[in-house]
């Protein structure tokens, strides 16, 4: 399989440009996320690699059906394109963790100040 990047894109070839609204709403290449060929690949190639993920299109050509074999896990990555919409399946379909200093836990009530402190001038 060539890793040739005009072959691929080639065999991706689309007219209309894929957006992710909900999820990347500054769009790919500046949400951090992604590098500039990733961010390049999702936006020229999406809807093809949407509609292959999703079963709406069926593959056209060998590089195609390779990409639905990355995707259905019974064939490893072999380019970037099946790299970049891994990721962009990751950034978008996992759950991620939110870490927080607050916790869930209730604090024990605290100890009224007058127990805490005995002085020697208090009388005691």
């Amino acid at each position: 399989m060539s890793n040739d990047i005009s072959v691929l894109r080639q065999a991706f070839v689309n007219q209309r440009q894929f957006y992710d609204d909900k999820n990347f709403p500054r769009g790919f290449s500046r949400s951090g996320n992604f590098t500039l060929l990733e961010a390049s690949i999702l936006e020229q190639h999406g809807v093809i690699l949407n509609g292959l993920y999703n079963k709406t299109l069926a593959p056209q050509n060998e590089i195609q059906e390779q990409f639905l074999m990355v995707i259905n896990g019974e064939s490893a990555l072999s380019n970037s394109i099946e790299r970049a919409w891994l990721k962009y399946l990751k950034l978008t379909t996992c759950k991620t963790k939110f870490h927080t200093l607050f916790g869930r836990s209730k604090m024990a009530a605290p100890v009224p100040q007058s127990k805490l402190f005995h002085f020697e001038s208090d009388g005691a």
